[in-house]
């Protein structure tokens, strides 16, 4: 997914394609995203977009050619988002026209350059599935238990420290059952871990 957002800009025929992405979790995002860039830029003759919300098979998409001749711009845009492997992010390729009609073709090339470019320098982080976990535990385990979870690379998000010590924590999802598993080894069954 988007780590940040991303802006290029190229000119062909006298026409100006400014490409923006960013991330967006929704399809409410996306529209606020989209209505951001139309407040940005309002003097544009176009502003096509499309998205990808969610990712692997549950993935809602959009798209829009707003004006352009249909299937211009807003189903190539969509193509190269499908076939960048990235998830929860949306462009907006905003036209200034510059007089010279650019054809179908020429348009389809347009915006789908537009969209391959911006996403080519699009910064981009993994996301990561996370899995909630309390841990209780017995004092003189405590030390033994923490540098565990800190191996498995989990976040300490709370800690209570009365007859026994409770730790919250968030872990990747694929790392849960070797986690619980060890720290069952290590305190020998002692630790309560839900």
């Amino acid at each position: 997914m988007p780590a940040a957002d991303a802006r290029y800009e190229i000119a062909i025929s006298n026409s100006r394609f400014i490409a923006l992405a960013g991330p967006t979790a929704s399809v409410e995002a996306a529209k606020a995203f989209i209505a951001a860039v139309r407040a940005a830029l309002p003097g544009a003759s176009h502003h096509c977009y499309a998205f990808l919300v969610g990712h692997g098979a549950s993935v809602v998409a959009g798209m829009s050619d707003d004006g352009e001749p249909s299937g211009t711009a807003g189903r190539p845009m969509l193509a190269v988002l499908r076939g960048s492997g990235l998830g929860d992010v949306t462009v907006v390729v905003t036209r200034y026209f510059g007089g010279t009609l650019l054809g179908t073709g020429g348009l389809v090339r347009a915006y789908g350059d537009a969209t391959k470019a911006v996403l080519d320098i699009l910064p981009r982080m993994l996301k990561v599935e996370l899995a909630d976990l309390r841990i209780g535990v017995a004092y003189a385990d405590y030390a033994v238990v923490r540098r565990t979870i800190e191996a498995f690379a989990a976040e300490v998000r709370d800690e209570q420290f009365a007859d026994t010590v409770t730790l919250l924590i968030s872990l990747p999802r694929s790392q849960l059952d070797a986690c619980i598993s060890l720290l069952a080894d290590i305190t020998a069954g002692r630790a309560d871990v839900a």
